[in-house]
């Protein structure tokens, strides 16, 4: 795995320019730390990661149906969520099923079996609501996968497979200095075979970690008629 810097330099080298001791030393490695975490968000979003995966522990109050999964943010895909205190998964149902539940009826308070999804808190991380309201404390974990926030320090630890991202990146800061560089009709043609190789590169690149991350768990590849 590499840090948020780590893959900046490593674009910086292969353009040619000095490395960096911090992403924000001057505007072109500002523009490199924009490229790379694009090629991050895109390579995390290609694929249900196993290392994004993480369990969110959310303690329900009794009376309460309402709950913030804390550090969640806003672009976290949750895979399922477990009843641990009753042993049980707790089924998705849609927020329109939730407002005849709650709205069009006297919902029960009883051991939590349905959950969805309910906007986001001020800190901007994902709600959800349960149903039937709790009576007691229940241990909820919500298994889910956590991308990366829209800002990362520069020692963050990218958690995905680096080379598909600096592949990409790559790809988009050659493109960039095509455009600044005012090139005649040749070298532009010669410049769009390279940003062409590279952009291949970087899905091959990805290809090659999806499937080594595929082995990992071969049921999410099969498909089930629902």
């Amino acid at each position: 795995m590499k840090t948020y810097k780590e893959l900046v330099n490593n674009i910086l080298i292969r353009l040619r320019e000095k490395e960096i001791v911090t992403i924000a030393d001057n505007s072109y490695s500002k523009l490199i730390g924009i490229f790379v975490h694009d090629a991050i968000e895109y390579v995390e979003s290609a694929w249900s990661w196993s290392n994004l995966r993480h369990t969110f522990t959310v303690a329900t109050q009794a009376n309460t149906h309402v709950y913030t999964i804390t550090g969640s943010g806003d672009k976290s895909t949750v895979l399922s969520v477990i009843n641990d205190t009753s042993n049980g998964f707790l089924s998705y149902q849609t927020p329109l099923w939730f407002d005849d539940k709650f709205l069009n009826g006297t919902p029960p308070v009883a051991t939590p079996t349905s959950y969805t999804f309910d906007g986001l808190d001020s800190n901007g991380d994902t709600k959800i609501r349960v149903y039937p309201i709790p009576d007691a404390v229940y241990s909820i974990k919500i298994q889910a996968l956590l991308r990366s926030p829209d800002v990362l320090a520069d020692s963050a630890t990218i958690k995905v497979p680096f080379l598909p991202i600096q592949a990409l990146a790559y790809a988009m800061a050659v493109e960039e200095r095509g455009e600044d560089g005012g090139v005649t009709s040749v070298s532009a043609n010669v410049l769009l075979i390279v940003i062409v190789h590279k952009q291949s590169l970087a899905q091959a690149y990805l290809s090659d970690a999806i499937s080594l991350d595929a082995g990992k768990d071969p049921n999410a590849l099969v498909w089930e008629a629902s």
